[in-house]
């Protein structure tokens, strides 16, 4: 920090502003006094100028710094584009190829007609059944298919008995084509006997249809061997 000295005497431009003003002031008087001596005439009042204390001239001021400028970038301009003029040359000779108008008859394709729809007949309704079907019924007496004579001795020795169910096939005629045995008795003479006795001697109506013709059929029965009393 900077301390100004009291003791300190009067600066060179106070002393050179005083020494000025001192100066301008005697130069008037003497002016003044050589002009009254020559000039004026008793009486005269001549007037009086205080003149002021000029100033010390003001320090200059600092320049200010230039702003600081950003050199732009240099764009590199494109070269220009020369475009080579066409060359078209031009012929005196004449076509010598003749032109002809000639109309074609272009035949028309065929409009297609619409298709006519088909009308479906209905099939005719199925038959309404009038007659009953039934099966195929005997015509004798199952009875007498079997007899207490068909039991032979030898089976009786061995004491050889049971039951077969036996399943035949009838013909839309009637008679029988075929024979099954569904339940066997245990002894295959009894059985093979059963199928070959009822195949010889049953007769059957055939079994009809829902129309009532005859068709063919199946019957289904059983026999019991057992000793002869």
């Amino acid at each position: 920090m900077a301390y100004v000295d009291q003791k300190q005497g009067p600066s060179p431009a106070g002393l050179a502003g005083a020494i000025v003003t001192q100066a301008a002031i005697g130069a008037l008087v003497i002016a003044g006094l050589s002009v009254a001596t020559g000039v004026a005439e008793p009486g005269e009042i001549i007037d009086t100028f205080d003149i002021p204390t000029v100033p010390p001239p003001l320090p200059e001021p600092e320049p200010l710094p230039e702003p600081e400028t950003t050199a732009e970038p240099k764009v590199q301009a494109d070269p220009p584009v020369t475009v080579p003029d066409p060359k078209v040359e031009l012929s005196d000779q004449k076509s010598t190829s003749q032109t002809t108008t000639t109309i074609l008859d272009i035949p028309r394709p065929p409009v297609p007609l619409p298709k006519q729809e088909e009308l479906s007949i209905p099939a005719p309704p199925a038959p309404v059944p009038t007659f009953d079907p039934v099966g195929a019924k005997p015509r004798n007496d199952p009875g007498r298919w079997l007899t207490d004579r068909d039991y032979k001795s030898s089976w009786a020795r061995r004491e050889l008995t049971g039951d077969a169910k036996f399943q035949l096939d009838i013909s839309r005629t009637g008679a029988v084509t075929g024979c099954r045995i569904l339940g066997s008795t245990g002894h295959s003479e009894l059985d093979q006997a059963t199928c070959s006795l009822v195949t010889q001697r049953a007769k059957f109506e055939p079994a009809r249809g829902s129309n009532g013709e005859p068709i063919a059929g199946k019957f289904v029965s059983s026999v019991r061997w057992q000793l002869p009393r």
